[in-house]
């Protein structure tokens, strides 16, 4: 592809931030925020990079964007989803929760709930719903990744294999218009996987942003989930597996 120096230099500055706004590229390269639209929109045909709402993100199948920056990016749309799940889970029932910021927005719809008990490997998600006295917060060992406070290893998925809990509520980093669900870190697809199996109803929280991504380590099937919850109507290709595989859709509201 024929770039120019201003869309090669754009590249090359994603590829080293992983994910940067709209307004902070224009003020770097000193030019109006239409014109880097325009350059993103041009990238983004060629799939060297991925647009978001009021952002730009390096594409790699092979590295995930960073903790903190994930953690602003689409959050609306994830409290929505948040708020789809949290409607759909009546009191005192047992949940175990995975690594995500998508999975933190739903400890935080959490808070108002009675009778939890959560098994959780995110720190994160521990600290939230620790502030609610009427939900058992149960911590998985294991290591800590220090990007995101995750909990993963051996230790951790032996640990979760004790548990056998109503619902499973985990995220993931891209699905396929097959139905494929994908993630960067094989250790924390090994806990996903464990979570799943170690729960009677398995959902998947993930935001529109996730489908048609590219991930390196197959995490499952759509065909292995009970619920889906996100924030916009599916693909069609994608929407005919839903149907196929017979997994509820639940499209928080906007």
């Amino acid at each position: 592809m024929d770039l120019n120096e201003r869309q090669q230099n754009l590249v090359e500055r994603l590829r080293a931030s992983g994910y940067l706004t709209v307004e902070a590229l224009a003020q770097q390269f000193e030019v109006t925020t239409q014109t880097i639209r325009r350059d993103v929109a041009r990238l983004s045909e060629a799939g060297l990079v991925k647009r978001y709402h009021g952002g730009v993100a390096w594409v790699s199948s092979v590295q995930n964007i960073a903790y903190a920056q994930r953690q602003v990016l689409n959050i609306e749309e994830k409290q929505r989803i948040a708020q789809a799940v949290a409607a759909e889970i009546p009191n005192g029932r047992s949940l175990l929760i995975n690594i995500g910021t998508t999975t933190e927005e739903v400890a935080r719809a959490l808070l108002a709930h009675q009778q939890l008990s959560v098994v959780t490997n995110n720190l994160n998600v521990a600290g939230i719903l620790s502030a609610n006295p009427e939900c058992e917060v149960i911590v998985a060992g294991g290591v800590v990744r220090h990007r995101d406070r995750g909990i993963t290893g051996e230790a951790t998925i032996d640990f979760i294999r004790q548990f056998k809990v109503d619902i499973g509520i985990i995220g993931v980093s891209a699905i396929d218009l097959d139905g494929t669900l994908r993630d960067f870190d094989y250790r924390e697809v090994r806990v996903a996987q464990t979570i799943m199996q170690q729960s009677r109803q398995v959902w998947l929280v993930a935001d529109s942003s996730k489908i048609g991504r590219d991930a390196l380590v197959r995490l499952g099937h759509l065909s292995d989930i009970h619920a889906l919850f996100t924030d916009a109507p599916l693909p069609p290709q994608l929407a005919t597996v839903v149907r196929e595989t017979g997994t509820a859709l639940h499209v928080g509201a906007g």
